[in-house]
Order: structure tokens, then sequence, then C-alpha cells
């Protein structure tokens, strides 16, 4: 899998994470390729639960996390992110969900 050019999908809303690999597939099989190797990130209504469901070329993997203080960000309205956003996301981080845009980022730099 080249992790480098995979494509991160967000659900766009709170599932319930009892889901499993067909009850998480069968929430993206009508508007993706799951077998394309891109990931699908879900969140639970509380944001302390995580799922992304991924094909690795064998079978469907799911990767989980439960964060033990705090919440994950509200990415509800985030239809994609980067590798590098899910990375943030995964740690807690408030700001994957802020898109800086590229007049943002030469303000921060001039300052």
């Amino acid at each position: 899998m080249n992790f480098k050019s995979t494509r991160v999908y967000v659900f766009s809303g709170p599932v319930d994470m009892r889901r499993g690999y067909d009850g998480l597939y069968g929430l993206v099989r009508s508007e993706f390729d799951v077998l394309s190797g891109a990931l699908f990130l879900f969140v639970s209504q509380d944001r302390k639960r995580t799922k992304c469901l991924f094909w690795d070329g064998t079978g469907l993997n799911v990767w989980q996390k439960r964060i033990e203080h705090g919440r994950f960000a509200d990415i509800f309205q985030r239809k994609e992110i980067t590798l590098n956003e899910l990375k943030l996301f995964f740690e807690g981080s408030k700001e994957v969900v802020k898109r800086l845009s590229p007049q943002d980022l030469s303000d921060q730099f001039t300052q």
C-alpha cells in the first residue's frame, strides 16, 4: 500500500461503533470503491471513539482508537482529509478541522 498517495474520506455523520467490517463497508460502498485502497474514517456520536476502514489488497482492515481524555475533533463537515491531518486527528488535535488557505499560510510567515 502506497500511503503517500492514499486518500482519506470522512463519513458525514456519527457512527455506531458497534459496527464491524461489514457494517462500515455497507455505509460507504454505494458512494466509493472501498477496494481502491482509500481510508474511510468513522467517528462516534460522543467523539471519543473512531474507526478507520481500508482494503490492503488481501482483505478489509479496521483500525480503532478510543481517546482517554477529551474528544476527537468535530470533523463531520469535512469530506476528505490528508494523511497528515489524519495523524493530527488520531493524536486528538483540534487543528485538523481548520483548512488554511495559501493566504493564511503566507500571513503566518510574514508576521
